[in-house]
């Protein structure tokens, strides 16, 4: 039943926690509400603990979990409003594979403990019964460390955890407007950058040279994304056993249908570049604000063409929106796309970095 006073509204929140039985993670997951009672135009936020029950090192991705801002880098929570699904609206990332610089360190019995405000990346702004669950399922969130490993040397990332803690949350609200992600990039202004070009334009002070690069690596993802139309057009070979898996019919669709979705959007769709991003990431962009590419540090480092390039990670954040392909950020780089193509193919057809490196086609195959 409706509410409509909406002055004060009481959010009811329910903790319950479930502890993986797997021996290999061992991990004790919490997650409580910061306030019980929450006014209209407060925000959602919830407290984490995250405790190593093992007699072992466990690793655990910084990407999933805040930077020093309380901000989340990763869509690491599902949340649903009267039983459907509530979309991420924070950022999808391209990032290099991960090497143990990335992991933060839980040993035996440790506890981590961050807070994090969920309204800037999850929509409540309808209201309804939330229920709020982290998801650690993500292949690359744990990594179990091994004596011996060099620090230049990847974690295991093949990993599986169904560990999940529960709140649910009975919220009756009228947001006015969109969340905004906080960082000040995202919220800001647009900070300028020159004429479009085009279907293209740029913001964030995109420079004459920046924006010179920005056309050679859209001109180079139109060609690769050609390629890869014009291939799967035909019969499957290494090229695509190699990244998306075992030949099904209904993936094989799927993959020829992204393809098409993202040539599309290449060809036809204005396509904004913002060049501010200081962090050390390729790209990224909001899976629900097409079509705007935030390009970072690593992308100005890389080729034009070839694994990893300028031209590829176009594609990889082409495919993340959710008007193109919807895809999720499962593994990054070739080691790890190419495993989960033999292990989970129907994961693979949904992981952004399977899409680009078929596009690259680096090392050249069938």
């Amino acid at each position: 039943m409706k509410i409509k006073n909406l002055l004060a509204i009481l959010a009811a929140l329910v903790f319950s926690a479930s502890v993986s039985a797997k021996q290999h993670t061992g991990l004790e997951i919490k997650v409580n509400p910061v306030k019980s009672s929450i006014g209209n135009d407060e925000d959602v936020t919830v407290k984490v603990s995250i405790k190593n029950r093992t007699g072992e090192k466990i690793d655990i991705l910084r990407w999933f979990l805040p930077d020093s801002d309380g901000i989340l880098e990763e869509g690491i929570f599902k949340v649903t409003r009267d039983g459907e699904a509530v979309d991420y609206m924070g950022p999808h990332y391209k990032r290099q594979a991960a090497t143990v610089a990335d992991y933060v360190l839980l040993k035996p019995n440790q506890k981590l403990n961050f807070q994090v405000e969920l309204s800037a990346i999850y929509d409540f702004s309808v209201e309804g019964a939330y229920q709020i669950s982290m998801d650690t399922g993500n292949f690359e969130l744990f990594g179990l460390s091994k004596p011996g490993k060099s620090n230049n040397q990847n974690r295991n990332t093949s990993m599986k955890s169904d560990l999940a803690a529960d709140i649910y949350v009975t919220k009756v609200v009228a947001r006015k407007g969109k969340p905004c992600n906080p960082r000040k990039e995202d919220c800001g202004g647009d900070g300028g950058g020159g004429d479009p070009v085009g279907d293209v334009s740029f913001t964030g002070s995109c420079s004459n040279s920046e924006q010179n690069t920005i056309l050679s690596a859209l001109a180079a993802a139109k060609d690769m994304t050609n390629d890869s139309v014009s291939y799967l057009n035909g019969n499957a070979g290494s090229r695509y056993t190699t990244w998306f898996g075992t030949y099904s019919n209904s993936r094989w669709n799927k993959v020829s249908g992204n393809f098409d979705a993202i040539k599309d959007a290449l060809d036809n769709e204005p396509k904004t570049f913002d060049c501010k991003c200081n962090q050390s990431y390729f790209a990224y962009v909001y899976p629900n604000q097409p079509y705007k590419i935030y390009l970072c540090r690593a992308f100005w480092n890389a080729r034009l063409t070839g694994t990893d390039s300028q031209g590829g990670t176009i594609i990889h954040e082409m495919s993340h929106y959710n008007a193109v392909a919807g895809t999720d950020d499962i593994v990054y780089g070739q080691s790890g796309a190419q495993n989960l193509a033999d292990s989970d193919p129907n994961g693979a057809t949904n992981n952004a970095d399977s899409h680009e490196y078929f596009a690259e086609n680096t090392p050249n195959l069938d």
